[in-house]
């Protein structure tokens, strides 16, 4: 089966097609850890220096507004280094059975 049609492979194929090569930079979210009533703001400011990597006195800025104002923004991260930073946190938590809350949200 011959035929006079020849067939084009490649970028040239068809003007009319363009390629959208668009760089974005990925999505960001913060992570926050929540108030209860029986984890200690000491452990809360160790969660803050060796997870987040705070110096004593933002970490300890931010245990008080997570102590005051019921939450506390930890920092803003794309979304996989906000999971593994969460999953850090209640791992910790766990191990010293501290009910401690972090969640993310869209920044």
């Amino acid at each position: 089966m011959a035929s006079d049609q020849q067939f084009t492979f490649g970028f040239d194929a068809d003007p009319q097609i363009k390629e959208k090569n668009e760089l974005r930079s990925p999505r960001l979210y913060r992570v926050i850890l929540h108030n209860d009533h029986f984890t200690t703001m000491e452990f809360v400011i160790d969660v803050l220096v060796k997870i987040f990597r705070k110096p004593a006195r933002e970490a300890n800025r931010i245990m008080l507004d997570v102590h005051r104002r019921g939450s506390g923004v930890c920092g803003v991260y794309s979304y996989d280094i906000a999971r593994t930073k969460i999953s850090q946190v209640l791992a910790l938590a766990r191990e010293q059975e501290f009910p401690l809350k972090c969640t993310l949200e869209e920044a």
